[in-house]
């Protein structure tokens, strides 16, 4: 449950941050705290009925992934 849990936030993190990355004006320090969210999960079945926070994962290590390429043709 937890391995799935944090695979749901990494995937709503990466969609969400990407987002961010878009409208932010200057790049954030390594190691700069990341602001608070709240995004849907999502898996491969389908969505989640819960937002994932952020903060629901407080004094966890969060990692995030890109698979640019998954689900793609190319």
């Amino acid at each position: 449950m937890r391995r799935l849990s944090l695979g749901l936030l990494a995937a709503a993190l990466g969609c969400g941050l990407a987002a961010g990355a878009l409208s932010a004006q200057e790049p954030l320090e390594v190691g700069t705290v990341a602001p608070e969210f709240a995004l849907v999960g999502a898996t491969r079945e389908g969505v989640l009925p819960d937002t994932v926070r952020l903060s629901d994962f407080a004094g966890k290590t969060v990692v995030l992934a890109f698979f640019y390429r998954v689900r793609t043709p190319g």
